[in-house]
């Protein structure tokens, strides 16, 4: 039994890195693929005040602050604004400031959770987010075609590219055996279920050592037993369906870290989500799915079921976990789940 366990976990991995070398070799053949509405347009001319948020933990944080304060001065343009979050504080008030000073601009500088946090403070506004990613997953940056490895050249498009809308999508939470209720944005994908359960048991050290493997290795580990969760979900307010699920997720685009095209029919500015329901029961569930995903093959499987919505809700008798865009958001029996298309101004290349 032990020998069949070890077997199985190497052919997953074996899986996970087989898509991934497949995921960046589709990547390098289509990019540019999330634009399906309005093409990106110039910002006005002339000076501009550029705010940072940045959160000054990260590796390359002050060489990306030294890079944008180089472009500024380089452009004759006012000396840029920094906010530098803080434990308490991941960029809430941060963004806030910036735009009480008249930014014209506000950079988000750090992770997923630094880009995620000032999105929501400038979603329905137009004041436009600049990226300089600085985590592991970087995936709003990768949804926009950026070059995640060349800090350079993300803080020039920051300060100097071209602007286009793009979907944001929000979770609300409502726990009833705690009364707890919450909402949180999200700019790429969020999940309910076994996806929230590995996010929240990923070896942080691991993490910082091999990025978003870390991810596979803990996913590995919860894949074995067949401890399905008894949901009902309902789509755009139609009646609920009872289902027995492992994840149930939520994308707002396509693209997550490794390379892996995950669902190629989600755009990142059409107005829909792009819920996958997830129910293996074997390992040749599990399997399938992957081969799904690396073949990009569109026919629907029973163990894993793809659907367009622009609002989803999710009821469950006892807590499940959820995540947002990588950040574990805590336990809830009701789940609502809207996309808000075209709410949020970014600068891309």
């Amino acid at each position: 039994m032990r020998n069949l366990i070890i077997a199985s976990v190497l052919l997953v991995a074996g899986g996970f890195a087989v898509a991934s070398w497949w995921g960046v070799r589709r990547l390098a053949e289509q990019h540019a693929r999330s634009a399906v509405a309005e093409p990106a347009t110039a910002p006005a001319p002339g000076p501009q005040q550029i705010a940072v948020v940045l959160n000054p933990v990260k590796d390359r944080a002050q060489e990306a602050r030294v890079l944008v304060e180089a472009a500024c001065r380089g452009a004759g343009w006012p000396a840029p604004l920094v906010f530098e979050t803080i434990a308490t504080d991941p960029g809430h008030s941060m963004v806030r400031d910036a735009i009480a000073a008249g930014a014209d601009v506000v950079i988000a500088c750090g992770g997923d959770g630094t880009v995620r946090v000032v999105a929501e403070g400038l979603a329905g506004t137009d004041v436009p987010m600049g990226l300089v990613p600085l985590g592991t997953g970087n995936l709003l940056a990768r949804n926009l075609d950026l070059d995640v490895t060349r800090l350079a050249h993300c803080v020039h498009t920051a300060v100097f590219g071209r602007q286009r809308r793009i979907d944001t999508a929000s979770m609300r939470l409502a726990n009833s055996e705690t009364g707890e209720v919450s909402t949180h944005t999200f700019l790429v994908i969020a999940g309910v279920g076994m996806d929230a359960e590995v996010l929240g048991d990923m070896n942080e050290d691991l993490k910082k050592a091999v990025g978003w493997i870390a991810y596979t290795e803990a996913g590995i580990r919860h894949m074995p037993g067949r401890a399905r969760k008894r949901v009902e979900i309902a789509l755009d307010g139609a009646d609920f369906q009872a289902r027995r699920v492992r994840a149930v997720l939520f994308a707002n685009c396509s693209k997550l870290p490794g390379g892996v095209d995950f669902i190629p029919e989600a755009y990142i500015d059409d107005g829909v989500l792009d819920v996958v329901v997830m129910s293996p029961r074997s390992l040749i569930g599990w399997v399938s799915m992957y081969v799904k995903v690396l073949v990009q093959h569109k026919r629907q499987l029973a163990v894993m079921a793809s659907y367009g919505a622009r609002e989803v809700t999710i009821r469950s008798a006892e807590p499940i976990q959820t995540q947002v865009d990588g950040d574990v958001t805590g336990a809830a029996t009701e789940i609502r789940v809207e996309v808000h298309p075209a709410n949020l101004l970014v600068r891309v290349a």
